[in-house]
């Protein structure tokens, strides 16, 4: 006979020890070599990453993440620091395999403050193969494989880290800028590569799905329209047109023509807009509210330019319009979190009220100089925009 409580006791630990051999270590996630594999990633603690079995003709791992806009922290230790990690929302390592090595861990985490989808790869290469970012001079790790992406409203502009040749586990690299013949690094040649997602399409899974296509050399081959071919000798950099709201991928294939040998860097992707911003994100581009506001807006400002003067009530509506709708877009974007179709119709309204204001004003005090004030004002906001949209804009001046 079983002691009272006894049963209950073995029960209890049985379902513990089935517990912990059912379930793996928290945030740990085993990879296999050349295969995307999507993550949900936890703010609260690092996730790691392990590959095994890694086979002995390997020299080097290139692992890399991807999200949409929410920056990861990459690293080779739990505890980041900056010669052995990255942040970015498209970053990856590179990872120098030594002799009997056979397995590599990453970690990943991110200050996101919810669970954020992210893919992550890895992608092996031989001593024969180019190392993409091993002649790195200007970036914080020593190796950088990464695409360094800029981007404004008309210009997307990447640059990278000159790529060196290839060698085997435990050997001593070659050197980067001692000669410059055909047994250097200086032979390799780099073809950019670039590759449009769907139209109007704003989705996370979308966008990891397509990263797919561009993240190995045959692929990019297959599925990229390539750019330009740049030779060693040229900067590493190149620059394209921005299209605001368009998600394009950008990638560098590194070419070693002697060995006939390739690498591809860790492909980075830009919708050349904002996801974050309180306006003028990604998201308000193409609303229709947005378009028909402002082309109501253009047309009125285009019969004010033409015939203002003849229509004197018309013009300071508009200038009453245009001064308070201004300001009270300004004042609710920086001081409240209403939707951008919220903000616009009550920027809308006000507009209307202060066009409505300035017109009662004329009416009832008939004082011409003191409205045209209002149309100075309003000239000078266009002066001041156009003067801070040139590099003066980008000074620090206080």
């Amino acid at each position: 006979m079983w002691p009272p409580g006894a049963r209950a006791a073995l029960l209890l630990l049985g379902c513990l020890v089935w517990g912990a051999t059912a379930q793996p270590g928290a945030g740990l996630h085993e990879v296999s070599i050349g295969t995307f594999t999507e993550l949900t990633l936890d703010p609260t603690s690092p996730t790691e990453i392990l590959l095994q079995n890694i086979p002995s003709n390997v020299s080097f791992i290139l692992f890399q993440v991807h999200t949409q806009f929410q920056n990861v922290t990459l690293s080779l230790s739990k505890i980041p620091n900056r010669n052995n990690s990255d942040t970015g929302s498209d970053t990856g390592l590179l990872t120098v395999l030594h002799s009997e090595q056979t397995l590599c861990t990453w970690y990943l985490e991110s200050s996101y403050p919810d669970e954020i989808l992210a893919s992550v790869v890895n992608i092996p290469y031989t001593e024969r193969d180019p190392v993409p970012g091993a002649c790195n001079l200007e970036f914080d790790l020593d190796i950088y494989p990464n695409l360094h992406l800029e981007y404004n409203l008309y210009e997307t502009t990447i640059t990278f880290a000159p790529a060196n040749l290839g060698y085997a586990r435990d050997a001593s690299p070659p050197a980067c800028d001692v000669t410059t013949g055909q047994t250097s690094r200086w032979r390799l040649q780099y073809d950019i590569y670039q590759y449009f997602l769907p139209e109007n399409n704003l989705n996370s899974s979308t966008l990891l799905a397509h990263l797919q296509k561009m993240y190995m050399v045959e692929q990019v081959i297959a599925n990229g329209f390539k750019l330009a071919t740049l030779e060693s000798s040229d900067p590493p950099l190149a620059s394209f047109s921005s299209i605001p709201g368009q998600g394009v991928i950008y990638t560098v294939i590194v070419r070693d023509p002697l060995l006939n040998t390739s690498a591809a860097y860790v492909p980075a992707h830009t919708y050349a807009c904002n996801f974050t911003a309180k306006m003028d994100n990604c998201y308000t581009l193409g609303k229709s509210s947005t378009k028909v506001f402002f082309t109501f807006c253009a047309v009125i400002g285009l019969f004010i330019c033409f015939f203002g003067h003849r229509y004197l009530k018309t013009e300071l509506f508009f200038m009453g319009f245009t001064i308070t709708g201004f300001l009270m877009f300004i004042l609710l974007s920086r001081v409240t979190l209403l939707e951008y179709d919220t903000r616009l119709y009550l920027t809308a309204v006000t507009g209307v009220f202060g066009g409505l204001l300035l017109v009662a004003f004329w009416w009832r005090c008939g004082c011409v100089r003191v409205c045209i004030l209002f149309v100075g004002l309003v000239f000078g906001f266009l002066v001041a925009s156009i003067i801070f949209f040139t590099p003066i804009g980008e000074r620090i001046f206080w």
